[in-house]
């Protein structure tokens, strides 16, 4: 990296994180999907990780669950490493960096599947060609997957859960029909949580949750709204970003 950038307060000050100075930084979808992990034990792997936010956040909030961070970029990756040391997690966090998309890339760091107890995930949230690419590197690996990767996301990370493991992650609500048919025979009991931007707006956000293996029913769950009329967010959109709620499930 060029330049290291300084620690800032995260989740209402209650982690440090070094983000890159310029692209792709945590923001709400990183708050909502942190806290959209309701278990407490076992190992959680974020795939995607970043910097470290979601699986940094989990960690604090849940001291007795193992933590994996597995991210493609060396910058982030190395972010990723920083961050774990800076919050005083080296033992309990780790990071894998690999191409989770590529079962040998994922052996070759070591890292196992069938064996997480939840694997939570922010993927990029285009296709190539939907959308003008940033010409930032790591803004544009953050947004953008080629055409058919959102499904082979999907299944890198349900092969990493063990049967009746929990899978949560966001994305679009307009993904969805894409990610039941990737979670097909693979994943049940999906609950869906829109999430809005304020009273009377289409939903710009969707957390999905489910088990792996699970035949159960697809449920579509009463939203969450962020914002109030004049731009502040809720109480509990508030109380999230403080690290102080989770997602009601």
């Amino acid at each position: 990296m060029a330049e290291t950038p300084a620690p800032e307060p995260w989740l209402g000050g209650t982690l440090l994180l070094r983000q890159p100075c310029f692209g792709h930084r945590a923001g709400t979808d990183a708050v909502l999907l942190a806290a959209a992990v309701a278990e407490s034990t076992g190992t959680l792997i974020d795939v995607g990780s970043g910097p470290g936010a979601v699986g940094l956040a989990v960690a604090r909030r849940a001291p007795a669950m193992q933590v994996a961070l597995v991210e493609n970029k060396a910058e982030m990756a190395c972010l990723a490493r920083q961050n774990i040391d800076l919050n005083g997690f080296l033992g309990r966090v780790q990071v894998f960096e690999t191409d989770v998309m590529r079962p040998a890339s994922r052996r070759a760091v070591g890292l196992v599947d069938g064996q997480a107890h939840v694997v939570a995930s922010n993927p990029p949230f285009y296709q190539a060609g939907q959308v003008r690419v940033s010409p930032l590197a790591t803004r544009a690996a953050a947004h953008v997957l080629a055409p058919g990767d959102l499904a082979r996301w999907i299944a890198a990370c349900l092969a990493l859960l063990r049967p009746g493991g929990i899978f949560v992650m966001i994305h679009r609500p307009d993904a969805l029909a894409e990610i039941l048919a990737a979670s097909q025979g693979r994943m049940g009991g999906i609950r869906v949580l829109p999430v809005f931007p304020r009273s009377g707006a289409a939903a710009h956000r969707m957390l999905l949750k489910g088990r792996r293996g699970s035949r159960a029913r697809l449920e579509i769950l009463p939203g969450l709204q962020l914002h109030e009329a004049d731009g502040s967010f809720t109480p509990k959109a508030a109380a999230l970003h403080r690290g102080e709620a989770l997602v009601d499930w």
